[in-house]
């Protein structure tokens, strides 16, 4: 089934805000580029990210208990060109940037603002799968007053993985 043009018209001019979602589970690390993601509920704290069944990292936070959601600003496109346009099929992308372990094990990314979260429920949502996270306490927001980066200055990437 296609999307409805219209649809696709008016979803190509939005400007979602991008991060990059990281995770571990069985010893194995994960990170990719999402800007399908919200903050979900207000009382308990929840953030629902989409991830897309074809990624590396859908298939670790399969099993993983906790992610990392970063919060890009403009001067990250060099980490969303790598966690965009790669696949960690191909190449460790964590050899590549400055990280530290975070909480669960999940892997946090040096300078970069972010929040985790305990996977409390996964939903199928069509082509991507729908992690909702409980916002630990965990993070850091050093940057928040710094533009964010948005989907328009990463629509042209070619992805890591197939569509």
């Amino acid at each position: 089934m296609t999307a409805v043009p219209v649809f696709e018209q008016l979803t190509a001019t939005l400007d979602y805000p991008m991060v990059i979602v990281t995770t571990a589970a069985n010893g194995v690390r994960a990170g990719c580029l999402a800007g399908f993601g919200s903050q979900c509920s207000i009382d308990p704290s929840r953030w629902g990210i989409w991830l897309s069944k074809q990624n590396h990292t859908h298939r670790i936070a399969a099993n993983a208990d906790v992610l990392a959601v970063h919060i890009l600003r403009e001067r990250d496109i060099d980490l969303a060109h790598l966690f965009g346009e790669h696949s960690s099929d191909d190449i460790d992308k964590f050899a590549q940037c400055k990280w530290s372990e975070g909480p669960g094990g999940v892997p946090v990314l040096d300078g970069v603002d972010y929040f985790a979260g305990a996977i409390v429920e996964r939903e199928g949502t069509g082509d991507h799968t729908l992690h909702v996270l409980a916002v630990l306490g965990e993070g850091r927001a050093e940057r928040a007053s710094e533009p964010q980066l948005g989907f328009q200055q990463v629509k042209d990437f070619e992805p890591g993985h197939d569509a």
